[in-house]
């Protein structure tokens, strides 16, 4: 039976909602791992909507982070809320800035962070049951204010190189380590797995070398 991969999407775009590439090339990756992805996200509002066009926001547009995400599930997706750790074998979080700003609320708040409850909770869900988890981009900072903050972990992430979003990392109960885009770092004892993506990355290319690297290895302890 293929191992179940949780795909957790925060909208479709990477200004105000999942980053495409990095969600698309999650996708594939676990595909060509032998895995399933089980595509889910909350049922919220989005905090605001951007034009992509004019990279600003679209006055009075109101969007749900679910029905965007849909989007990119081709509409094979569940409400966060819906999902236990016991429906899963792993749990992978791709970047963009909704996961700044849908998925919590670093965007604005910076390292006095709030994670969505649901979020919070599948992931420590995860942890609890030992089943590894992946962070792909801006996504890791979510990941330290979890694994780091509410649950004492002091995990080993990376964003890449970027120093000011490092420190914050750091701040909330984590380690950073310095990492090229088309590689990786695992936390082997608490079993996450992260990579810079489009923090870094130039060309999708890139970003798929570093997506693919985390995939095998999340599927791999899976």
């Amino acid at each position: 039976m293929a191992k179940r991969i949780g795909v957790v999407l925060s909208g479709c775009g990477v200004m105000d909602g999942s980053e495409i590439h990095e969600a698309v090339l999650t996708l594939l990756h676990i595909c060509n791992a032998g895995a399933q992805a089980v595509c889910m996200a909350p049922n919220v509002e989005q905090v605001h909507v951007i034009n992509h066009l004019k990279g600003e926001p679209a006055a009075g547009e109101r969007r749900n982070v679910l029905v965007e995400s849909a989007r990119i599930a081709r509409g094979h997706i569940l409400d966060i809320a819906t999902v236990k750790a016991a429906d899963l074998d792993a749990l992978i979080l791709p970047g963009g800035y909704g996961a700044a700003k849908n998925l919590c609320d670093y965007a604005t708040a910076g390292p006095a962070l709030k994670v969505h409850a649901e979020v919070a909770r599948l992931i420590k869900e995860m942890r609890a049951a030992n089943k590894p988890l992946g962070a792909i981009c801006i996504a890791p900072v979510l990941m330290a204010a979890v694994a780091g903050k509410d649950l004492g972990l002091k995990p080993s992430l990376t964003i890449g190189t970027d120093v000011a979003t490092a420190d914050h990392i750091r701040q909330l109960g984590a380690d950073h380590v310095n990492c090229p885009v088309k590689e990786f770092v695992v936390d082997k004892r608490n079993k996450i797995v992260t990579t810079p993506a489009y923090m870094l990355g130039q060309n999708i290319g890139e970003v798929s070398a570093g997506i693919e690297k985390l995939v095998r290895a999340v599927v791999d302890m899976a």
